[in-house]
């Protein structure tokens, strides 16, 4: 689980301007964020199937909010692909 400081810290790193918090950026930011332990926890309970398709639902709405960037804007998406180290 995130806490609500990681939260907050993880959104002023992505977010565009001081009152963004539902941009793609910070979406992207957060979910990430949560796939990473949500991976950790799933390598140490590999039988946690319930889990696992959180985390493909996961994986799912952060392509889709990628998407969508790439399709408005491709240097945003670019600069957040390199910021959250994507690919």
């Amino acid at each position: 689980m995130i806490t609500t400081k990681q939260k907050q810290n993880i959104i002023k790193k992505a977010q565009i301007h001081a009152t963004d918090t539902g941009s793609p950026e910070a979406q992207v930011a957060l979910l990430s964020k949560s796939i990473d332990e949500l991976a950790i926890h799933l390598k140490k309970n590999h039988k946690d199937n319930h889990s696992r398709r959180g985390l493909l639902q996961m994986v799912a709405d952060r392509r889709t909010h990628l998407n969508y960037l790439k399709r408005k804007s491709k240097v945003r998406y670019e600069s957040l692909v390199k910021k959250i180290g994507l690919k």
